[in-house]
């Protein structure tokens, strides 16, 4: 069976990505259940099938061990790798047994898909014991593009992780609906997402740091850049969760990385992997929009011209005639699937 292991600092938006998710997998017909490794995350927007929670409290073991948060997640994971690493195969068992999608909801903790082993031991033992393809989405808020030092940490972070959990990775930058409204970047939106020619931050980094003591900084930064690009690994998707054709284009990604859109095992959305399959892309032609000019420059026409697309394919009106109705959200759905199929030929073609 296939899953992802959803990672990112806090606030990357892990949990709204997941809850969003689960809404997508209901309405191409994927069973998914929901597996949150997050003792400190008390307040879950989705169904969750299996909770550390209901085995381990941060708040006890805190309280115990006279810990602070950090080395309390830290503790807690140790706990269940080392002493209830068997109870917790034998749950997720039962969930695969199901024909279960999975998807874990991991801590916001850093150090924990970056250096610490515990999360590595486990997910390596669902592996190689239950034979899980598991393709890992590391979610990064899209706020880190404005300073060109965050910038480079977290193309840090994101290579560290890549090679500490060693399997398929898929960067993410998220929230991208907002990054209009924090200013103008110094360069298009695709410079940041390739990830290459880091060198050209190099007068930005000098204009943020300009003091004597930050221009040892900026050297260091550089560096840091230079040893990224050599390692040619590190490059991003972007996500809006609210926005439809954005879901499906990442999500053709992750199926591709974890090889659901190449494996014989189905969870129910027949139409969706036969479709993926026919088509080389599995985008249905969303990534061909500039991403730019999408986010960025024209999102505002983008927004309106979807909205009215969605509008059109409910309503199976055409698109001149579309009025100022709001859509439900399983309309918008629904309509977001159905300009999914269009773009690879029409629901006879999908269904052949």
């Amino acid at each position: 069976m296939y899953g992802q292991i959803v990672i990112g600092p806090p606030g990357s938006g892990k949990s709204t990505y997941c809850h969003g998710m689960y809404q997508f997998m209901s309405a191409i017909g994927r069973k998914l259940c929901i597996i949150n490794l997050d003792p400190a995350n008390d307040r879950l927007p989705y169904p969750c099938e299996l909770d550390i929670r209901d085995y381990i409290s941060l708040e006890e073991i805190m309280e115990e061990l006279d810990l602070g948060p950090n080395g309390g997640l830290m503790y807690a994971l140790e706990l269940l790798d080392k002493q209830g690493i068997d109870l917790f195969i034998g749950k997720i068992e039962q969930l695969i047994n199901e024909g279960n999608y999975l998807l874990f909801d991991c801590p916001g903790q850093v150090e924990l898909f970056t250096h610490h082993n515990s999360l590595y031991r486990i997910f390596k033992k669902l592996t190689q014991l239950k034979r899980l393809r598991l393709c890992v989405v590391s979610l990064i808020d899209c706020i880190y593009l404005t300073s060109p030092s965050q910038y480079i940490s977290i193309l840090l972070l994101s290579l560290r992780s890549m090679l500490q959990l060693d399997l398929p990775h898929v960067n993410v930058i998220s929230k991208i609906d907002m990054l209009k409204n924090y200013g103008e970047l110094p360069f298009r939106l695709d410079y940041y997402t390739e990830a290459q020619d880091l060198q050209y931050l190099t007068p930005y980094l000098e204009k943020e740091s300009n003091s004597v003591l930050g221009q040892n900084y900026v050297r260091l930064t550089e560096l840091i850049g230079e040893m990224v690009e050599d390692f040619h690994l590190v490059s991003f998707e972007v996500l809006s969760v609210e926005n439809k054709k954005s879901m499906i284009s990442l999500m053709s990604v992750i199926d591709k990385a974890n090889g659901y859109s190449f494996g014989s095992e189905i969870g129910g959305d027949t139409v969706w992997s036969e479709a993926t399959r026919q088509n080389g892309s599995g985008n249905g032609g969303y990534q061909d929009v500039d991403i730019h000019e999408r986010w960025i420059d024209h999102k505002e026409e983008y927004d309106a011209e979807e909205r009215k697309q969605e509008q059109a394919f409910a309503e199976g009106l055409p698109q001149e005639e579309v009025d100022n109705k709001p859509l439900t959200e399983d309309e918008e759905w629904e309509a977001a699937l159905k300009d999914w199929e269009e773009k690879h030929g029409g629901e006879g073609a999908m269904l052949r």
